[in-house]
């Protein structure tokens, strides 16, 4: 088992880190962070094989705290890996903004700095990131990314601050650096070092569309919608709003439609991929009786007994499909079929419906038609 110490461990990438590695089964996984005696970091070094240096100061108090937390914390652990003489590898976790002259871009810089200097003077591989800002759960508010901020300030109905709707920001998604990080700490054979490494996709976004599509997640779960998944970013940045949703804002009531045959009510929707919805229909009761020119369907019976029945407009044939909760099966509902679903059992029929698209009342392309 490899033992892998992280710095920062704590932290929003630290937290991330520690959890994939135990979950990989055959790390060991040392913890170092603030809260730790400095005294303890020599003693977790000879135990490690691997550092991980996520540790930093990112909103100091007072300004001073850059360099201590950053550039001197990193020479500290860099002399602990020299005296130990066993060219442990180190992968540090630095900042786009060491590119730039501000005190925490300077703090960043001169960490780095300590890093390729220890790779020069004892040989020992480091792995240097550049990371532009990183986003995902777990993440702190006003502290580490501009994304924390938006989901927990619009999913809690707090207003945010939009200063330049042109700004441009780049980020990457927390799950994607600790990927690189875990296959880089289970590497068998360790690179030459002074390695500067990458973490891809790198995502480009305006502060403005970045403010809006938050703002457009928190309306979707009020009209049952799911935004576009064929966005990467998107998927990624809908899974961290998720997870700024308080627990008691976690359900949802659903609009039930409820008359003689049973119920009805809309799962989910989604303008690229049309919609989900749940029937409960009542024994004897038959649904459908129409078709459409161009809408297609799937009709799915998860509990009791039923026929699903079908006719070419055109035509005289019916097609008869039983379906029932033993044999689950998905049928499919072509267009220019007439169409019906009749509950054949002594219980309640539940059946879950897809269509290709949102039901528009205006447009609704639904026919009645008897089977």
């Amino acid at each position: 088992m490899k033992s892998i110490l992280v710095t920062g461990s704590a932290g929003f990438i630290g937290k991330h880190v520690g959890l994939a590695l135990r979950r990989a089964g055959n790390f060991e996984v040392l913890e170092y962070d603030v809260g730790h005696d400095p005294e303890q970091l020599p003693g977790l070094i000879a135990r490690a094989q691997f550092v991980i240096h996520l540790a930093g100061v990112n909103r100091p108090k007072d300004e001073s705290e850059y360099v201590s937390g950053n550039a001197d914390l990193t020479r500290r652990v860099c002399e602990c890996v020299a005296r130990d003489g066993r060219h442990i590898p180190i992968a540090m976790s630095s900042s786009i903004q060491a590119e730039r002259d501000n005190a925490y871009g300077n703090s960043k810089r001169l960490a780095e700095e300590a890093l390729l200097e220890h790779h020069r003077t004892t040989g020992a591989p480091v792995y240097l990131y550049r990371l532009p800002n990183v986003f995902g759960k777990w993440s702190r508010p006003q502290y580490n990314t501009v994304v924390a901020t938006f989901c927990h300030n619009i999913s809690h109905g707090l207003p945010v601050t939009v200063n330049d709707r042109a700004a441009e920001l780049r980020f990457v998604y927390i799950d994607d650096v600790v990927r690189d990080l875990v296959t880089l700490a289970g590497a068998d054979e360790s690179c030459a070092g002074g390695l500067e490494r990458d973490v891809s996709p790198v995502y480009s976004i305006t502060l403005g569309q970045l403010h809006d599509l938050i703002v457009s997640f928190r309306d979707c779960r009020e009209q049952a919608m799911v935004p576009d998944m064929g966005s990467a970013l998107t998927k990624s940045l809908y899974s961290t709003y998720l997870s700024f949703l308080d627990s008691g804002d976690w359900g949802r009531r659903v609009d039930m439609k409820t008359d003689a045959r049973g119920w009805l009510f809309e799962l989910v929707k989604s303008r690229g991929a049309g919609q989900i919805f749940v029937s409960k229909t009542k024994p004897g009761i038959t649904r459908g009786n129409h078709y459409h020119d161009s809408k297609v369907e799937k009709f799915c019976v998860i509990q009791g007994r039923g026929v699903i029945r079908f006719r070419q407009v055109l035509g005289d044939d019916v097609i008869e499909y039983p379906v029932d909760d033993a044999t689950i099966q998905v049928v499919d509902i072509p267009p220019g079929l007439t169409h019906s679903i009749e509950n054949t059992g002594p219980g309640d029929m539940i059946t879950l419906f897809w269509a290709n698209e949102i039901f528009d009342p205006a447009h609704p392309d639904t026919f009645f038609e008897p089977v």
